[in-house]
């Protein structure tokens, strides 16, 4: 577990299965996520590129700054009957307490369908 200066964030990398849904697809399957918990948020699960359908996603003009984790880069899905803007996120250059989440996306799960498998044993 890794916490931030602040106190206000901490990472779980596990080994269940989270998957990622749109539309009816499959955009995302992992076994290698990281549970990002911050005060006042849900927690969020931050996936491997590896295993999100990059092709998939188009990097948006959206970006916003977190003053815990740094500068984020949002993604949106093209589908054949609609866009679903900023439907993930990443942190390309993550502060020092957050650099683990580098190179994952994390999902918007009011736009998206996260599937997390609870059943499975954490290592």
């Amino acid at each position: 577990m890794i916490h931030d200066p602040a106190g206000r964030i901490s990472l779980h990398p596990h080994h269940r299965r989270v998957r990622i849904w749109a539309g009816g697809q499959v955009i995302a399957d992992s076994h290698n996520a990281i549970e990002l918990r911050e005060t006042d948020y849900p927690p969020r699960q931050y996936l491997p590129r590896e295993d999100v359908d990059l092709q998939r996603l188009t990097r948006s003009s959206t970006v916003t700054h977190c003053p815990f984790k740094g500068d984020t880069t949002y993604f949106s899905l093209e589908r054949d009957d609609a866009t679903l803007k900023d439907i993930a996120w990443s942190y390309e250059r993550p502060f020092e307490a957050m650099t683990a989440i580098k190179g994952h996306l994390a999902f918007d799960t009011r736009l998206v369908e996260e599937e997390l498998d609870w059943a499975s044993h954490e290592a």
